[in-house]
């Protein structure tokens, strides 16, 4: 029974953990997607983020890369912004494109610092904060009460973004750019700056991610490390609603699929560990066909502003 109880609480533990990135991924793009843009380099964006945050911890602590990740996440969907939002260049096009360039960028930048032996586990993480009393709690303590900093964070990112698109006027230019861009600007709306600061601030919660992955997670950096956990956030953002709200439970949700290959395992059940792999990737697609016809994205969401 005891060993049922601990198995139970390392997967809730490991279910908010793997969560964080999601999420923190997901409420970036949520605010990009609220302002009409739809951002497919979120992906090339937390990668950026995982190797500065590697790069930064390395030369100054883990303080030191969290501050470079939100800045090579935010200089890359600052480029995607440029082509996308003032050029008009197709938004997925676009947003590949800066994926695939950071897959390229990010491997060549990681050979040439740190040679052929690589990072190793020699970056300084961060470390798990308890919450006095709170992280005592049977079950859930240790899942919601003995996380590192990046979780709590995002989570209070949640009512904070929340509070921001609705009870704001920031908040309401956002919204009513990505529901209808030439509505906004007859209100007086600057659509191209409200879309690219948009864009900027959900990139910048990407690389926030990716760091999350090195320095919270794994401990290391390797190429493509972050294995299309970007695309899983916009998939989160559409289960979601585009309501941070909704946001968070479906990044739970994901979070414990993954979660899951670490019970099954643990359980010594003879099936190929990849198979558990697959499993949250085939929940996005069968949770994405369910959700088609039955929610509705902002109006505008993908088209680029004509011309004035």
């Amino acid at each position: 029974m005891t060993d049922g109880i601990e198995l139970l609480a390392g997967f809730l533990a490991a279910a908010v953990r793997v969560a964080t990135p999601l999420l923190l991924a997901a409420t970036g793009e949520t605010i990009s997607e609220r302002g009409g843009v739809i951002n497919l380099g979120i992906e090339g964006s937390m990668l950026a983020g995982a190797l500065a945050a590697a790069i930064g911890s390395s030369a100054g602590g883990p303080w030191s890369g969290l501050a470079a990740a939100l800045i090579a996440g935010a200089t890359l969907a600052a480029v995607f912004a440029l082509v996308s939002v003032h050029a008009g260049a197709d938004q997925i096009i676009a947003g590949t494109a800066i994926t695939l360039g950071a897959v390229g960028l990010t491997g060549a930048v990681y050979r040439a610092y740190y040679g052929t032996a690589g990072a190793g586990l020699s970056i300084p993480t961060l470390a798990p904060v308890e919450v006095p009393v709170l992280a005592e709690i049977p079950l859930l303590g240790a899942a919601l009460f003995a996380q590192p900093l990046t979780t709590y964070f995002a989570v209070a990112l949640v009512p904070a973004t929340w509070w921001y698109l609705f009870r704001t006027r920031g908040g309401l230019a956002l919204r009513a750019a990505g529901e209808s861009a030439d509505g906004a600007r007859a209100a007086g709306v600057r659509v191209r700056a409200t879309r690219t600061l948009a864009v900027v601030a959900g990139g910048a919660l990407a690389g926030l991610a990716g760091a999350t992955l090195v320095l919270a997670q794994v401990g290391t950096f390797s190429e493509r490390m972050t294995a299309g956990r970007g695309f899983i956030a916009i998939a989160i953002v559409v289960l979601g609603r585009w309501h941070p709200g909704g946001v968070l439970v479906a990044a739970l949700f994901f979070g414990a699929a993954t979660a899951l290959q670490f019970v099954f395992q643990a359980s010594g059940t003879a099936v190929p560990y990849q198979l558990f792999l697959m499993l949250p990737y085939v929940l996005a697609l069968l949770g994405l066909a369910g959700a088609v016809g039955r929610v509705r994205a902002p109006r505008d969401l993908g088209r680029p502003e004509r011309a004035s």
